[in-house]
């Protein structure tokens, strides 16, 4: 099922941080949410999961599917426990799944955490912290994978082993990820939408960019 949000507003006291924000994506695309700090891409996204709601505006659309995974900015896990048993008690959780059979081996294999099942996940990497938020964000087989700034404050090498599993992902879901570093999008997206001061002020297919840094600059002005 497709996204489709029209009309979208949202205001904090006197800011309005999202501007009258409509787009559509499409089953299976990969989509860089690019802005600079501030340009409210963190607030479309809970918009979009519905963890917020938008003003009240009579022609306001949110449609969206009704299963979605989400990896927030600051990945909220219990660092006392195993990672093995962190992902079962979320299986537990979700009375959508089956608490028995093989899900939790399967993501682990999936994200890369086999051989750290038996760890404290306080004693993981960043990098390795990451996987075990996907593998969360995974547990119910969602229609669409929302990450926000899934790679903030990782060194080259955690990059280069994040970055092929998130765009591995894309393969059978929406991914929406939220970043304000262009690499980010130029390696994992096939599509790019720009937003600055909340609102939308490019949105193409990277196909048809020549250069991303040229077209963030002329549309942030950064």
């Amino acid at each position: 099922m497709p996204i489709r949000l029209a009309h979208i507003n949202k205001t904090f006291g006197q800011q309005q941080v999202l501007k009258d924000i409509s787009l559509s994506i499409a089953d299976g695309e990969v989509v860089g949410l690019l802005g600079p700090n501030g340009a409210g891409k963190s607030t479309l996204m809970k918009i979009i999961l519905g963890l917020w709601k938008a003003d009240a505006h009579p022609e306001s659309v949110r449609d969206v599917p009704a299963e979605m995974g989400y990896l927030p900015e600051n990945n909220p896990l219990y660092n006392e426990m195993y990672v093995r048993e962190y992902l079962e008690f979320i299986q537990r959780l979700n009375k959508k799944i089956p608490a028995h059979g093989n899900r939790v081996n399967e993501l682990m294999e999936r994200v890369g955490l086999t051989q750290e099942a038996n760890k404290r996940i306080g004693q993981l990497s960043k990098g390795y912290r990451q996987r075990v938020g996907l593998a969360q964000a995974l547990m119910q087989d969602p229609d669409v994978l929302i990450l926000d700034e899934p790679t903030t404050g990782f060194d080259p090498n955690q990059l280069a082993e994040i970055r092929p599993l998130i765009k591995q992902l894309g393969q059978d879901r929406t991914v929406i990820l939220s970043t304000h570093i262009l690499q980010e999008v130029r390696e994992m997206c096939s599509r790019v939408i720009i937003l600055d001061h909340g609102e939308i002020k490019a949105d193409l297919p990277m196909t048809e960019i020549t250069n991303l840094e040229e077209l963030f600059h002329q549309t942030t002005n950064n």
